[in-house]
């Protein structure tokens, strides 16, 4: 009879405890040993984060040499851009993914390793673009060169490619990490007068102008490019500029303008071998219209330099570059340089071929016996480098130098032929 009562409970009674899987309760003072822990219970494994744990330092990460057991050696007999070939320098790959679903990657090179920037002057320069709202290629194309251009011993000694128009592209290239959109912020008003003091202030005697594409402006930009130029030029009369311009949607008029603008080096990039030019950069900039962009700018101008840059490691051939070289060639281009493609982001294009400093040198000396006033190769070279950028300097000045030997020769022989008149 009981067992068929509803099993009720007052609210306010205590709870019922079942004994039958009660715990026995074990009490401690503060002077007793604390128990045994329970060999049944198993701590969650951390091995990966013990292990993490255990290793180097960051900073001691970047600066220490891989370790062996993460790395397989390939043979190859190159080594980095600064050390003799003297020994071999193994490339390395590792297996990396979940258990079931490894892959094999190649480790970057160590002749493609760079140190972080750290410096007091990276701080001071990167605070003063801050501060005026400028923008550098430096910073938004990840350049690994940063450190060294930025890190001189002061300002004067320090190298930026300050980059117009803001910071967003209309284009997608598909090897570069600029921020890209169809409807770009319209362009800064005050940024010509900014970048002009921003030069001054550090005092550069030679500096490096580039811009994003702009396709939703009726000039490309051109315009605002000629003013920042002649801003420059009247509050540092003896700065020389070079311009790494686009190709204006093949708007030769506009390359007059921003040629005929003041400055000294007129760069425009064809990035890469004619054959990969579609697969490498946006659908609206083909190899021949960057070929003519080039060739417009060199007869625009008595003197102009023009200056061309490629990436190499994206599948293109030795037939390849030696048919670009060769039209680089036919239409006067003074300078070329070559680097190594290196990969921004997993969106972008893979690196086909880690190229091996040796090999640059040789495409360097084989565009030095085409003819080319100057040939910049290497792993880390970029279009604006800064060791490049010395020596064309030093051409331009002897260019103008000799320029004005020649008026004052012509001067001197009209200034005798007006004596022997007057006598």
């Amino acid at each position: 009879m009981s067992s068929k009562l509803p099993r009720l409970r007052c609210l306010y009674s205590p709870p019922i405890i079942n004994t039958s899987f009660a715990q026995p309760i074990s009490s401690r003072s503060f002077a007793t040993e604390a128990p045994e822990p329970n060999p049944s219970i198993r701590r969650r494994p951390t091995t990966f984060r013990d292990r993490l744990n255990a290793g180097p330092s960051f900073s001691e990460f970047v600066s220490s040499p891989p370790s062996a057991e993460f790395s397989t050696p390939i043979a190859t007999n190159h080594s980095p851009l600064n050390d003799p070939p003297t020994s071999e320098e193994p490339l390395r790959t590792a297996l990396v993914g979940p258990a079931n679903r490894k892959r094999q990657i190649t480790r970057l090179p160590t002749w493609l390793q760079t140190p972080i920037p750290t410096s007091p002057n990276y701080k001071r320069i990167k605070s003063d673009l801050r501060g005026l709202n400028l923008h550098t290629v430096c910073e938004e194309a990840r350049c690994p060169n940063i450190n060294d251009c930025w890190g001189g011993s002061d300002k004067s000694a320090a190298t930026a490619t300050i980059m117009l128009m803001g910071d967003t592209c209309t284009r997608g290239c598909r090897f570069c990490s600029v921020k890209t959109s169809r409807a770009p912020p319209p362009l800064d008003p005050h940024e010509p007068e900014h970048t002009a003091e921003a030069l001054k202030r550090w005092g550069l005697g030679y500096v490096v102008l580039t811009s994003v594409d702009r396709d939703d402006l009726a000039d490309g930009g051109a315009h605002h490019f000629a003013e920042t130029i002649r801003k420059i030029k009247d509050k540092a009369p003896g700065m020389l500029v070079e311009a790494l311009t686009g190709d204006y949607a093949g708007d030769l008029e506009m390359v007059d303008l921003v040629a005929g603008s003041g400055l000294d080096v007129y760069a425009h990039n064809v990035e890469t071998v004619e054959a990969l030019t579609p697969m490498v950069r946006d659908r609206r900039a083909t190899f021949r219209q960057s070929l003519r962009v080039l060739e417009r700018a060199k007869g625009a101008k008595e003197g102009m330099v023009t200056k061309t840059s490629v990436m190499l490691g994206l599948g293109e051939t030795e037939e390849q570059i030696w048919e670009m070289l060769k039209e680089l060639r036919k239409i006067n281009t003074d300078i070329v340089t070559f680097g190594q493609y290196m990969q921004p982001t997993k969106r972008h294009m893979p690196v086909h071929t880690y190229v091996t400093p040796s090999v640059f040198e040789i495409w360097r000396q084989r565009a030095l016996d085409l003819g080319f006033l100057y040939c910049a190769s290497g792993p880390l070279v970029r279009s604006s480098y800064k060791a490049g950028e010395a020596f064309i300097e030093n051409v331009i000045k002897k260019r103008k130098a000799g320029r004005d030997v020649s008026m004052l020769q012509e001067l001197g022989g009209l200034e005798r032929e007006r004596i022997v008149q007057d006598v």
